[in-house]
């Protein structure tokens, strides 16, 4: 669910002013069945863009940890520059940071820049994004020390929009480098390909299928789920 404000819409929106919704989502992921909800916002000006959103997952009924309430809140904050109406490539900015039953999130700093392609009408969108990544204490040695970890990010973020903006397949992907509690290091892949029917300019449904490596633990994982999305 992050990162969603899918960026076809928002470039046309973005002419227009700025954009937000609330998604809701059921996950039906192996010993997950909760749900999360996310509120995102984008605004652009003449300056570049400011883009945020929050997650927070309710934890399931046989989640004794947390006692049915959050178990998770995580949420990312970019800004964007820009200097010109038809510039493609913009630096950026992005802070992410959050906390879980299991522990804080590491806070991440990024500075990178993007670029974007995208056809006449923005029904089609693709933004590739390289960013150099700070994570405050992501290295653990092995003495359990810990450490302010430096590496890098890649991103695409895409939108596809057809059948007269009936639906909408829109996504990111994410790959990054990180160390694990015991100091080794990783690669971490993330990906969230959604697929939405907006059945008027406010209201869509459909779901999105989280797949994602090394992200929580060293598996493969495929998290489906169903989705409300409501834009104001």
């Amino acid at each position: 669910m992050k990162k969603l404000v899918l960026f076809s819409m928002l470039m046309i929106l973005g002419k227009l002013g700025f954009a937000q919704n609330l998604q809701v989502h059921y996950d039906f992921g192996e010993e997950r069945q909760l749900i999360t909800t996310t509120l995102e916002m984008f605004k652009p000006d003449k300056y570049g863009s400011t883009f945020f959103f929050v997650d927070m997952d309710f934890s399931n009924e046989d989640d004794r940890d947390t006692d049915n309430g959050f178990s998770l809140a995580y949420w990312e904050i970019a800004r964007s520059f820009k200097w010109n109406e038809t510039q493609k490539f913009e630096p950026r900015i992005e802070f992410n940071s959050g906390g879980a039953y299991f522990g804080p999130i590491n806070n991440s700093w990024l500075i990178g820049g993007q670029y974007t392609f995208n056809n006449a009408d923005f029904s089609k969108v693709l933004t590739l994004q390289a960013n150099y990544k700070h994570i405050k204490d992501g290295k653990i040695n092995d003495d359990f020390s810990t450490e302010n970890l430096s590496g890098f990010q890649f991103t695409a973020v895409w939108g596809l929009h057809f059948w007269d903006r009936k639906f909408s397949f829109t996504g990111f992907a994410d790959f990054w480098r990180q160390d694990t509690y015991f100091g080794d290091k990783k690669f971490v892949f993330l990906t969230e390909p959604q697929l939405w029917y907006n059945a008027c300019p406010n209201f869509s449904f459909g779901g999105e299928i989280e797949m994602s490596s090394n992200f929580v633990d060293d598996d493969f994982v495929v998290n489906p789920t169903l989705a409300v999305k409501w834009t104001f």
